[in-house]
């Protein structure tokens, strides 16, 4: 109501004026809908329609299977500026930084994707290099327009030089305030310097990997997913990585894809299978991952975003 009263308020010329109109009969008609207890019902087929489209387009009256041909093409041209603009957001693939050899794979289940993929640059030679890797809930615009959302809020706060856990903290207290209730996010920061010395926060996302010669370790979560609780604190852990041990980090677009018979890949595969590529660098050790995950699903759709990124001290 607020913002329709903000649509009478403006002051346009006579052509301008036909479209307020227009705008302003279909809030009427969205707000009679919702009186009605209709709205979000496709006006064709009478299901309801899809809720990523409502959050697009909350004066939306048809499902996407019944848009007009004009409608479609609209559609689909902002969905593919909307993979392009994720697209941009994305590091550089294979990247060599103080220190640090960094690769991933990022494949959407859709034309976008919720999952959140970052490596900031060390500012300087003796800076520290920052990766992140997360998956807000759910999958398509909705879920992309979130993680561009977090992803603003931690480039943002990375520039304050604060500590590991009180970056997170501000994150997750900024990301809980700028979404709706059941929106979250789970995710993973690290940081590592030129020395191998690397600290990490895991709020509620799967564990990553540290790869040794000798051994695998896994990272458990620290904290709750960010967008839960305004005020969640988190803890960080410190590790120190030798040339040639390696972080594996993944989103559950890989440790929760099935097999034909609804198997799950699992976190135990994943270990099992960095264990046998160490000594791999980290473009083939993602590509290891992907092999096997194509072996172990015999075909089977994917269901979720999936990403994987390895970083090994060179």
């Amino acid at each position: 109501l607020a913002r329709r009263e903000r649509l009478q308020d403006i002051d346009v010329d006579a052509a301008q004026a036909i479209q307020v109109q227009r705008l302003l009969r279909e809030v009427d008609e969205a707000l009679q809908r919702f009186e009605a207890g209709t709205y979000g019902v496709c006006d064709v087929c009478h299901d309801n329609v899809d809720l990523e489209r409502l959050y697009v387009d909350p004066l939306a009256r048809t499902c996407l299977d019944h848009l007009t041909a004009v409608e479609q093409q609209a559609l689909q041209r902002d969905l593919d500026l909307a993979s392009r603009v994720q697209g941009e957001l994305l590091p550089k693939r294979n990247l060599a930084l103080n220190g640090w050899d960094i690769a991933y794979h990022y494949e959407p289940v859709g034309v976008v994707s919720g999952d959140y993929c970052d490596v900031v640059p060390p500012d300087g030679r003796d800076g520290d290099l920052y990766f992140l890797l997360g998956d807000v809930a759910g999958k398509g615009v909705a879920a992309s327009m979130l993680m561009a959302a977090l992803r603003a809020i931690v480039r943002t706060l990375m520039d304050a030089n604060l500590p590991l856990s009180a970056l997170v903290e501000r994150a997750n207290r900024l990301f809980c305030e700028s979404t709706l209730p059941s929106h979250f996010a789970t995710l993973v920061v690290g940081r590592a310097d030129a020395k191998g010395q690397v600290e990490i926060c895991n709020g509620g996302h799967p564990p990553p990997l540290v790869v040794r010669r000798e051994a695998i370790a896994s990272v458990a979560s620290t904290g709750l997913p960010l967008g839960l609780f305004c005020t969640s604190e988190y803890k960080v852990t410190s590790h120190v990585l030798a040339p040639g041990d390696v972080l594996l980090l993944y989103s559950d677009g890989l440790s929760e894809a099935r097999d034909r018979s609804g198997a799950e890949y699992g976190a135990q595969r994943i270990a099992e299978l960095a264990r046998r590529s160490h000594g791999l660098p980290p473009r083939g050790l993602v590509d290891a991952c992907l092999k096997d995950l194509v072996a172990f699903s015999g075909g089977t759709p994917r269901g979720d975003d999936l990403t994987v990124m390895a970083i090994r001290r060179s």
